[in-house]
This record gives structure tokens, C-alpha cells and sequence, in this order.
């Protein structure tokens, strides 16, 4: 039975998550406008990140790949900000919507900024190592903020784990605390990551090892990020 979030307790929010809007906003400008609503597979695959580009540090051309006109590591961040469809893109923006204010609320907007960015790069560094150790193909492409909004519901279990979390469940609704809805969550990416072990790297398209190590850093950095920030 699926399960998806559609709201949080906000009661307590006292900043405006201007941060937030703006990362929405540029998520979607850039899957329009650039990605040309998923049609422009030039920019797309010129400016994902492909594993073999990252640890070889040469651009990689061959099959679909296309030349990418900047160095190979800013595709770590560009990268962060495409999708593969609509689907993709809702759903990301969505948890960026429910979650990602509360987080700018208790850590501030630029550092609400930074660590978002921060860990977008440490999970897509963590796909591109366990692609890697795996023996996966290096040269499948990456993209989406997955990995950087992980980072944030790691940093959210942490910082608000009794807040209640209210998730669309079969046909209704079910409020429950957040270290229920994101530890299911987090364990969902764990185990769906360990079962490609040995499989590849592709896993239907998704980049569980991104997802849990964006996660990770969230947990990791968030108390990080919000010393000397008045508790929320």
C-alpha cells in the first residue's frame, strides 16, 4: 500500500521560506524551459551527471551522452535541478513542499540553502561511488533533486521526529509522527538499494544509494548547520 505525504504541522513556522519557493521555482523553470518538458534530451544528457565523468574527471560521449559544455563536477549541482518526467518532478517538489520549510524555518535561509545544496552533492557523490564499487554501468546518467530533498527528511526526522505528518493512505488519510513516515520511508530506500546489489546499477531508474546518502548527510549536517540558531 502506498503511502504519500500532503501536509505537516506548520504551526510552529515563523519564517517566510523564501529559499524554499525559489528551489521550487527554479526546478520547474528548468524542466520547462531547458528541459523542454522532457523533450530537450541534448541539454538533459549533457548536463546530468554520469559516473564515469566524475571519477575520471574527462567528459564521457558515447551512446545518448552529449558533450557537456562545463566541467564535468558542476554537473553534480546542474544536475540537481533536472527531472526525467512530470511524475518525477511532482513528486520531488511535493516533499520539498511539505518538508523543506520547516528546515529554513529552524536553520535560516542561507544556511537552509547551502545544506540543501551540500547534501544534493554528498548523495549524488554516494551514487557515483556505489555505481562503482557495484560494478554498475559508469556510464548511466543521473539527475534530480531526489537526492538533495532526502537530505532535507533526514535533517526533518531529526530536528521535528514527534511532528505529525499527514499521508494519503489507500483511499484516505492518516496523521502520524514523523519518525514513522520518513524511518518507513528511509528503510523502503535501504532495503529497495541493497536488492540491486549485484543487479546493476539502473534500478528501474532510481538512484537508491542518492536517496540514503542524501538522507545520511541530512541526519549528519543538519545539527551541524543549526548551531547558534534559536531552537524552533
Amino acid at each position: 500500500m502506498s503511502m504519500i505525504p500532503i501536509a505537516d504541522d506548520d504551526s510552529g513556522r515563523t519564517v517566510t521560506p523564501y529559499v524554499n519557493w525559489v528551489l521550487i521555482a527554479v526546478n520547474v523553470a528548468v524542466f520547462v524551459l531547458l528541459q523542454g518538458m522532457g523533450t530537450n534530451e541534448r541539454f538533459t544528457y549533457a548536463f546530468s551527471t554520469v559516473p564515469q565523468e566524475i571519477v575520471s574527471g574527462r567528459d564521457a560521449v558515447a551512446g545518448v551522452l552529449q558533450p557537456t559544455p562545463i566541467t564535468v563536477y558542476l554537473t553534480l549541482l546542474v544536475s540537481m535541478f533536472m527531472h526525467g518526467g512530470l511524475a518525477h518532478l511532482g513528486g520531488n517538489m511535493l516533499y520539498l513542499w511539505i518538508f523543506g520549510d520547516n528546515i529554513e524555518n529552524a536553520l535560516g535561509h542561507l544556511r537552509y540553502l547551502t545544506f540543501y545544496l551540500v547534501c544534493g552533492v554528498i548523495a549524488s557523490l554516494a551514487h557515483v561511488f556505489t555505481t562503482a564499487a557495484t560494478g554498475g554501468n559508469m556510464l548511466v546518467p543521473s539527475l534530480g533533486a531526489s537526492g538533495a530533498i532526502s537530505g532535507v527528511l533526514g535533517g526533518y526526522l531529526l530536528l521535528f521526529p514527534g511532528r505529525r505528518v499527514r499521508m494519503l493512505v489507500g483511499r484516505g488519510t492518516r496523521d502520524m509522527p514523523a519518525w514513522v513516515s520518513l524511518g518507513m520511508w528511509f528503510v523502503l530506500q535501504v532495503v529497495a538499494g541493497m536488492g540491486m546489489l549485484g543487479g546493476g546499477s539502473e534500478g528501474g531508474g532510481v538512484a537508491y544509494a542518492a536517496h540514503v546518502g542524501g538522507f545520511v548527510a541530512g541526519l549528519a549536517l543538519v545539527k551541524l548547520f543549526a548551531i547558534g540558531r534559536a531552537s524552533r
